[in-house]
């Protein structure tokens, strides 16, 4: 992105960014929007911030949670 972070697209309006806020490295999970005046795509309020020790946290769980999620399907 603009700010030289890493980011991957989950879709039209959701992607992960990697970034550094206060000497911390998160994984962010976040909304955008476009915008009406730049029709430029901006970060919304909707999302969460993973630290690493929560984002290994959820690689540890994600066989579990997957398995719960072919329940659904």
């Amino acid at each position: 992105n603009d700010q030289g972070e890493a980011y991957f697209q989950l879709s039209d309006k959701r992607r992960v960014t990697i970034r550094e806020f206060k000497n911390m490295v998160l994984v962010d999970f976040r909304e955008y929007f476009k915008s009406k005046d730049d029709g430029e795509y901006h970060p919304g309020k909707k999302g969460i911030s993973l630290q690493i020790d929560q984002w290994n946290k959820l690689k540890e769980l994600i066989d579990d949670i997957d398995e719960e999620v072919k329940k659904f399907e």
